[in-house]
């Protein structure tokens, strides 16, 4: 763990009985996704971040986890000995907000076609071939720092088309289009998830995961809502922006436009219904079970103990164990985190509404831990 104190965040050292309900999670649910990716990494890497567990550290537990796995069956209590044998808790304590903050996510569910018709016509776009990844080697100076892609243009180095030209016409007639839905509202929102899984009327189904992004910077909805003064910041949630979007429907390009990134999608199969979408770890997600996390901070793999101050499942806590296999573009900060809730409408209501002060506990290898 690097030395962000001064800069970041300061730490509290904690006992697993300092975690509130730690005795009473399910742990089995946690290192179940905690071994998809000591699963990926007995062959692949996953990128350090500057807090929390260096891949190295956690390259022997995840031998420890595949071992475990194979040699017994894990329930709650042989899967909370492991964490609290091979961890030890840390809170993270940031200084701009003295305490985490989490969101929601979901993979959302639409109704879609394979080919274009009247009823459905707006698309998701694959990775266009013009499309290029910029680095210090290529990117020009004109474009900002944190400008990911880029696309030639009379012999220069520009950005890409932004929601707006693609949205108009841009991307037409190369044959990028991978299905079509009714709602640009929808898609816009799979945009922001990063995944989505349709369902066609034959009744087969297809997923679809973030394959590239335009290169603009994110800028939300709800935060141009506010701006314009025509929601208020507690007001917002998915739910409050969809509603809104649905009564001023020729006011919609002119919000979803402010948002000038724009999501390129790849097909992957369903293999497993009740499984999420693979995501940026390369493993499937695990409702309630796996994070997302600025990669800055942390490694895919930390398990992160998430203790929601306020929760609107059913007036209940959320005090859980996750694991980070995830990332996004307004995931920012060492204790900043989005929970990945599941799929379809339910998971939706649910994610849409979480805006929650919490409490990041870090889990940090023990040292010389028997196996």
């Amino acid at each position: 763990m690097s030395d962000l104190s001064a800069k970041h965040c300061s730490f509290e050292i904690l006992d697993f009985v300092d975690c509130d309900d730690w005795a009473q999670d399910d742990h089995s649910a946690a290192f179940d996704a905690f071994l998809k990716c000591a699963i990926y990494a007995k062959k692949n890497t996953y990128k350090s971040g500057i807090l929390g567990p260096q891949f190295e550290e956690l390259l022997p537990i995840f031998a420890k986890a595949r071992s475990l796995a194979a040699t017994q069956q894990i329930n709650r209590q042989v899967a909370r000995d492991f964490f609290e044998r091979n961890f030890f808790p840390v809170k993270i304590i940031p200084f701009e907000r003295k305490t985490g903050f989490v969101t929601g996510f979901y993979e959302p569910e639409i109704a879609a076609s394979r080919i274009k018709t009247a009823q459905y016509s707006v698309p998701f776009y694959r990775k266009p071939a013009d499309l290029i990844k910029l680095d210090t080697d290529n990117r020009p100076k004109n474009l900002p720092d944190d400008m990911a892609f880029g696309r030639y243009h009379n012999g220069q180095m520009t950005e890409y088309y932004d929601r707006q030209a693609i949205d108009q016409g841009a991307l037409a007639g190369q044959a990028l289009e991978i299905a079509y839905v009714a709602d640009k509202v929808d898609v816009y929102f799979a945009h922001v998830q990063g995944a989505v899984r349709l369902n066609f009327e034959d009744g087969t189904q297809m997923r679809l995961t973030y394959a590239a992004k335009s290169g603009h910077g994110f800028t939300g909805a709800g935060r141009v809502l506010i701006d314009k003064g025509e929601l208020e910041p507690a007001q917002v949630t998915m739910q409050t922006i969809r509603q809104w979007l649905a009564e001023h429907p020729a006011r919609v390009d002119e919000i979803l436009w402010h948002n000038r990134s724009y999501i390129f999608f790849r097909e992957a199969l369903v293999h497993d219904a009740t499984a999420g979408p693979v995501a940026a770890a390369k493993v499937s997600l695990t409702a309630k079970r796996s994070l997302a996390v600025d990669r800055k901070y942390h490694c895919f793999g930390a398990p992160i103990f998430i203790n929601v101050h306020k929760f609107l499942e059913n007036g209940g806590s959320f005090r859980h164990l996750l694991i980070a296999q995830d990332t996004g573009s307004a995931i920012l900060g060492p204790a900043r985190g989005d929970l990945f809730m599941g799929s379809g409408d339910e998971a939706g209501q649910l994610a849409g509404r979480i805006r929650h002060d919490a409490d990041f506990i870090m889990l940090l290898p023990r040292k010389n831990t028997a196996e």
